[in-house]
């Protein structure tokens, strides 16, 4: 037999014929007229070089040959059948491993949520959570083969699949004990004058290195500038030099919520209006439909959605 010209949608046919021991039964399983599979039965026959079945009374009983085929080939459809369909998935037995990748931002608010769900639902999933790519954010699909990320929403290329999890306004911190918002009177809560705002130092989140970002477009737009003094790749890190500085920055107001009473921050609203941001997770197109990834996408959605709640500034 010349197994690389064999059309191995055959395959089904036999195993039809081998089930009902009619061409008119196996067509109607199949979805086929009575002459088609008789015809597929001639090309079988061909091609396997074996009369395969013989006609007594009403019905065909198969050769020795064809009946010796008949658990092999069930169980070979069978496997392809498992092999080609979406794997049926269980949480609490799944293995899985996922690399996720966002801000600290996500270390703090996330992470440790994600944590307990898993160990409850799904605890032989492993998750691990590295850099975001500095100067690129969605080359970290690739670059770290990162399973989701968590980035502004942007213009994203075609492979690139995504899902807006929540909007992140900023704020503006300064520590509880910051001298000068205190003699200029100006209480947590309040609106920073525009003129001292522009004159404090600032702490940038820029995981860049850049001097600028949305807060000094903010700024520019009203004719002013800011004096930015020092620079920070991680949130944590802009949070933790300006509870201990006479620094201010702006922070994600649901960032600044959650760590402001335990290293001694106060907030206040900015002078101008700067535009909030969409937080989308992003996974390359190829795992949209992969069955562990889609669970996983479900729950950091859920666990996600209340950060939408009490995103308004001080």
């Amino acid at each position: 037999m010349n197994f690389t010209n064999f059309d191995l949608n055959l395959l089904r046919i036999l195993d039809a014929l081998l089930a009902t021991g009619s061409t008119t039964e196996a067509g109607r399983k199949l979805g086929l007229s009575q002459p088609a599979v008789s015809a597929a039965l001639g090309r079988l026959r061909h091609a396997l070089s074996d009369p395969l079945f013989l006609r007594q009374g009403r019905g065909l009983v198969p050769t020795d040959f064809a009946a010796g085929l008949q658990e092999p080939l069930r169980r070979l459809l069978e496997e392809a059948e498992t092999l080609l369909s979406p794997e049926r998935f269980d949480p609490l037995q799944t293995e899985a491993r996922f690399k996720l990748s966002g801000a600290d931002f996500f270390a703090e608010l996330l992470v440790p949520q994600l944590g307990d769900r898993l160990q409850r639902r799904a605890p032989g999933i492993r998750v691990q959570l590295v850099d975001l790519v500095p100067d690129s954010y969605v080359d970290t699909i690739e670059r770290y083969q990162v399973d989701m990320a968590f980035i502004p929403n942007m213009s994203f290329p075609d492979w690139i699949a995504h899902q807006p999890l929540f909007r992140s306004p900023f704020v503006t911190v300064a520590s509880q004990n910051n001298a000068r918002l205190r003699r200029a009177g100006i209480a947590p809560g309040d609106t920073i004058p525009l003129d001292l705002y522009c004159d404090m130092a600032h702490v940038l989140f820029s995981p860049e290195g850049n001097m600028t970002a949305m807060g000094d477009a903010a700024l520019a737009r009203l004719g002013r500038k800011r004096k930015v003094a020092m620079t920070m790749p991680f949130f944590s890190g802009v949070a933790g030099a300006v509870a201990r500085s006479e620094m201010i920055a702006l922070l994600p107001v649901q960032y600044a919520n959650h760590v402001a009473d335990r290293i001694g921050l106060a907030l206040y609203r900015q002078p101008m209006p700067v535009p909030v941001a969409t937080v989308s997770m992003i996974w390359h197109r190829r795992s949209t439909e992969n069955p562990a990834h889609r669970w996983l996408r479900e729950q950091i959605a859920d666990l996600t959605a209340p950060l939408d709640a009490g995103t308004d500034a001080p």
